[in-house]
């Protein structure tokens, strides 16, 4: 029996509010000073949080498995990331309004700049999202059809850019099982859409002309003069999360992909621009309307992507400036947590635990002095799967009746 098997049948509704903070990428490592980017950033509402909650580190899939986006965010609402395995680029397609059919195949792209067949930036320096709007028009205009295949194109953010390609057909389940032709690392040259199954050769054989087309569109473009494809995926099935869960949700996420997979499980997701500020004022004029809340923030991932320890711990101190506004609505329950962990220091995503609290009027506390890696070890919650966060908010918010008699 898996963990949603085992509480809809003790689900009770009520009119208690739960708001979940994913800080996307949050847990870190320490560098030259020996502190972590949590413990080198300024948090004092963070700290004084922490020290009244219910702390711990969560694992997102297993231990010393590295999560994606996807399966980071998939444990912390309540899935297990293992048996829900979903594409990037079906996140990134729904996350950008699109219609995604059986018949289809979703693609979240880069644009990149690629010199004498080696890539030199993997994200075109992170061209403005303007920009990106325009190249991605100019690819739609002029790639309509490869064979008998429709592709249909979606700007995002930034860089960002996702392809539907919609066959005349109904497709297998392992259809799009296609490797990612992004090496992940600069100076490399990249990679070709290789089947990864039988159903999927036909599938490698459009993206490769695809690749090749945007390619001769774009070759003069200083910056964005190619693209990585990345998330081959078809639509899979997953259940709802207000059957799961009972309750009525709504994600606050600027980045396309993150509003996808919220759709995907079901909460509502409102297009939404603009900064951490602006996600919280939405949170209030929404707070009446909802029993559930994820509040997303990029930023803290990206820098620590971009390898930038000061540019990662100074996000997360823009954030704790704007916590108050969130402890003033007083949710009954408040989960603050990050996805997976985006060391600086290794420039991309880990598989190191990640800090977790949950502040409520039930909570044993006092343990904790500080939101930080090595303080939350100490925390009532020890170490636990990101799959066990939801049963916890919803038992905090007095949504789960006693189990057995």
């Amino acid at each position: 029996m898996n963990m949603q098997e085992l509480i809809k049948p003790l689900i009770q509704k009520n009119d208690t509010k739960i708001v979940m903070v994913v800080l996307d990428g949050v847990g870190g490592l320490p560098n030259a000073s020996g502190k972590t980017e949590l413990e080198s950033a300024n948090t004092p509402n963070l700290d004084a949080l922490a020290r009244e909650s219910a702390c711990g580190l969560h694992i997102p899939v297993a231990h010393g498995i590295t999560p994606g986006s996807g399966p980071g965010h998939l444990g912390i609402f309540g899935y297990n990331p293992i048996d829900c395995q979903i594409g990037r680029g079906i996140l990134e397609a729904l996350g950008l309004g699109m219609e995604v059919r059986e018949t289809d195949v979703a693609v979240r792209c880069n644009y990149a700049t690629i010199k004498d067949g080696v890539i030199t930036d993997r994200r075109a320096q992170r061209i403005p999202t303007g920009q990106s709007k325009k190249l991605t028009e100019r690819l739609q205009n002029e790639i309509k059809k490869i064979d008998d295949v429709e592709l249909i194109f979606a700007p995002g953010m930034e860089h960002r850019f996702a392809v539907l390609m919609r066959f005349p057909d109904a497709l297998k389940h392992d259809a799009a099982m296609i490797n990612d032709t992004d090496p992940q690392k600069e100076g490399k040259a990249p990679l070709t859409p290789v089947p990864l199954s039988k159903n999927a050769e036909r599938v490698a054989n459009i993206a490769g002309k695809l690749i090749n087309l945007v390619h001769d569109i774009l070759k003069n473009e200083e910056k964005a003069n190619f693209i990585l494809t990345r998330g081959f995926s078809n639509m899979p099935h997953i259940p709802d999360f207000d059957e799961a869960f009972g309750l009525k949700a709504l994600a606050i996420a600027t980045y396309p992909m993150y509003r996808g997979l919220a759709r995907l499980v079901g909460m509502d997701t409102p297009a939404l621009e603009g900064s951490v500020e602006d996600e919280i004022n939405f949170l209030k004029q929404k707070y009446d309307e909802y029993d559930f809340f994820f509040v997303h923030v990029k930023k803290v991932d990206s820098y620590g992507e971009d390898g930038s320890f000061d540019g990662k711990a100074a996000r997360i101190e823009e954030f704790d400036k704007l916590l108050p506004q969130i402890l003033l609505l007083k949710p009954n329950v408040l989960v603050i947590t990050g996805d997976h962990s985006t060391p600086a220091l290794m420039k991309g995503h880990s598989w190191h635990p990640v800090p977790v609290l949950i502040n409520s009027s039930y909570v044993l506390g006092g343990i904790c002095n500080a939101f930080s890696e090595r303080e939350c070890i100490k925390g009532e919650l020890s170490i636990l799967p990101a799959l066990n966060i939801m049963p916890l908010a919803l038992a905090h918010a007095g949504r789960l009746k006693k189990f057995g008699a």
